[in-house]
C-alpha cells in the first residue's frame, strides 16, 4: 500500500476509541491514518489462541453491553462488515452459597422474581430508570456539556442514586441479601470501594443496559468488533498501519491534527515537550486505579456449576454477599491481594461454537488486585470458582495467566494493570485527564486525547473517540 505524505488526521492507537475517532473524521471527508504499535489492531479488544489451538480467548474485554448499546456504534453499519451479536438467555448470574441465584435478565420483572422481598421495590426503581435510558445515555456517556441539562427531570431518578455509594444504595433502597449481592457484583465493575460516593453509578448503568439491550457476545471473539470497525474505516478511505510504535512526535507523519488513544503517562512521554508546565503537572497528577489478574482456560466441558441457572448466562459474578465483595474491593485499595477475591467469569463458548473445538469450552476470568501486583492469584480465583462449581479444576485442560505486569506489556494503556484508563471516581469522572472545558483538547492546538482517560472512561463503546473527533473537527473546519 502506498501511504500519503500528508494527512488531515493521524490517530495513535487502534483500540475502539482510536478507530471510532478515525471513523468520525473519515465520515467528514478528511484523510486519516491510524498507527498501531502491535501487529494487529484492537487495543483491549483482541482475541487469540492463548491456551491451545482451536480455543479462541478474548485477551481483555469479553462481554459487551456498552458496545452493543453505544450511541455511536449503533449508527455504524458494522453488521454489514461481519459483526454478529449473540445474546445469552441471561445477562448475568450471581450465585450464593445457599444455592440462591440472582439473574439479571432483559425483563425487569424476570429479574425481580429472583430478588425475594425486594421484587416489587426493584421493579419500581429500575423501571423508573430504564424508562429514561436514552436521556441517561446521552448525558453520562460523554463529557460535561450544556445538553446535559436538557432533561433534568428525566435524569434525576438516575443521577441522585448514582451519586451515592453502592453500600448506601443497597442498604437504603433494598432489604434482601439477594438484591444487595447482585448490586455489589454490578457496582464492583467500577474498581472503587463500595463505600465510596459514585460507586453506585456504574452498577446502575450496567443494570439498565442489561434491561434495555442485554449483555451480548460478539461471535468469533472481541476481535470481531475491531475487524468490523477497521473494515468500515477502509470503505471510508482511512488507513490502519500496524507494527508502528510511536515514541515521539518525530515518529508521526505530517498531519493537521493528531489524536492519541493513550493514557496521560504515554502522552507525556511522546508529546510532553509540546505542553506548558501547568498541563504537564496536571497530567502527572492523573491517578491510575487498581489492576487485574487475568486467567483463560481451555476446558473439556462446561463449568460444573452447582446451580444450573449459571449455564444460562454469558457472565457470572462470584464473591458471595455484598459484605464479602465490599471487603475484597476495599482490600485492593489498601494494597492487599484479597484471599477471597471478587471474580468475573465469562463463558462465551456456551453460546458461540466458534470459540472452542466441539465438546470443549473456553472460560474467561479475572479478579481485581492492587495496581502493579505480581502476586499469583490463580489458586485463590480457582477456589472461588470451586466454591460455586465443585469439580471445576478437573475440567481444566490448559490455563493462561496474566498479572498486572503482563497486562501492561500487552497494552501500554493498562498502567499497573489498570484496564479503565484511570480511576473513575467523582474527581476524575468528567474532569479526566485534567479539568478543561474541552477535556479532549490540549494546550497544543493540534494534539487531542481520545482514550479512556477522557470522558466517559473505560469500556468498549467508542464514545471517548467520538467526542474527541468532534473536538478535532472544529479545528479542521476552521
Amino acid at each position: 500500500m502506498v501511504y500519503r505524505q500528508m494527512y488531515d488526521a493521524v490517530i495513535v492507537g487502534s483500540g475502539p476509541n482510536g478507530l471510532a475517532a478515525a471513523i468520525v473524521l473519515a465520515q467528514a471527508g478528511y484523510s486519516v491514518q491510524v498507527l498501531e504499535a502491535k501487529d494487529t489492531p484492537g487495543g483491549g479488544c483482541r482475541s487469540r489462541e492463548l491456551t491451545l489451538p482451536g480455543f479462541v480467548h478474548d485477551v481483555c474485554s469479553a462481554i459487551h453491553p456498552l458496545a452493543f448499546a453505544s450511541p455511536f456504534f449503533r449508527t455504524l453499519p458494522l453488521e454489514q462488515h461481519g459483526l454478529r451479536w449473540i445474546h445469552p438467555p441471561v445477562a448475568v448470574v450471581h450465585p450464593l452459597d445457599d444455592g440462591t441465584v440472582m439473574l439479571l435478565k432483559r425483563s425487569i420483572q424476570g429479574t425481580a422474581a429472583t430478588l425475594g422481598n425486594d421484587a416489587q421495590r426493584y421493579e419500581r426503581f429500575m423501571g423508573g430508570l430504564v424508562s429514561h435510558w436514552d436521556e441517561v445515555a446521552d448525558a453520562f456517556l460523554g463529557p460535561l456539556r450544556p445538553t446535559l441539562f436538557r432533561h433534568p427531570l428525566a435524569l434525576m431518578p438516575f443521577g441522585l442514586p448514582a451519586l451515592t455509594s453502592a453500600r448506601w444504595l443497597a442498604e437504603h433502597r433494598f432489604s434482601d441479601k439477594r438484591t444487595r449481592a447482585l448490586l455489589a457484583g454490578l457496582c464492583a465493575h467500577a474498581f472503587l470501594p463500595l463505600e465510596q460516593v459514585t460507586s453506585a453509578a456504574p452498577g446502575l448503568m450496567l443494570a439498565m443496559v442489561g434491561h434495555v439491550s442485554g449483555w451480548p457476545v460478539p461471535q468469533g471473539g472481541s476481535q470481531s468488533i475491531i475487524r468490523a470497525l477497521q473494515a468500515y474505516l477502509r470503505v471510508l478511505g482511512g488507513e490502519v498501519v500496524t507494527d508502528k510504535e510511536v515514541t515521539s512526535t518525530d515518529d508521526l507523519p505530517s498531519a493537521r491534527v493528531v489524536l492519541f488513544d493513550v493514557t496521560p503517562r504515554q502522552l507525556l512521554r511522546i508529546a510532553g515537550q509540546r505542553f506548558p508546565a501547568h498541563y504537564v503537572r496536571g497530567l502527572e497528577r492523573f491517578r491510575y486505579g487498581p489492576g487485574v489478574f487475568k486467567l483463560d482456560y481451555a476446558l473439556d466441558g462446561p463449568v460444573p456449576w452447582r446451580s444450573a441457572e449459571c449455564l444460562l448466562a454469558g457472565t457470572v459474578h462470584l464473591g458471595g454477599t455484598f459484605d464479602e465483595i465490599a471487603l475484597s474491593e476495599r482490600q485492593i485499595w489498601q494494597g492487599i491481594d484479597p484471599v477471597h477475591p471478587y471474580v468475573l467469569v465469562a463463558q462465551q463458548s456456551l453460546f458461540d461454537a466458534t470459540r472452542a473445538p466441539l465438546g470443549k469450552h473456553t472460560l474467561w476470568v479475572y479478579c481485581h488486585v492492587p495496581r502493579g501486583s505480581t502476586f499469583d492469584m490463580t489458586e485463590r480465583v480457582e477456589d472461588q470458582i470451586e466454591r460455586f462449581a465443585p469439580g471445576f479444576r478437573e475440567r481444566i485442560i490448559a490455563r493462561h495467566a496474566m498479572n498486572t505486569v503482563d497486562m501492561e506489556l500487552y497494552n501500554a494503556n493498562y498502567v499497573g494493570g489498570d484496564i479503565n484508563g484511570g480511576v473513575l471516581d467523582l474527581r476524575q469522572l468528567f474532569t479526566r485527564p485534567v479539568p478543561r472545558l474541552d477535556p479532549y483538547s490540549t494546550p497544543a492546538k493540534d494534539i487531542y486525547l481520545c482514550s479512556s482517560s477522557t470522558p466517559p472512561g473505560g469500556g468498549v463503546h467508542g464514545m471517548c473517540g467520538y467526542f474527541a473527533a468532534q473536538s478535532a473537527l472544529r479545528l479542521l473546519r476552521s
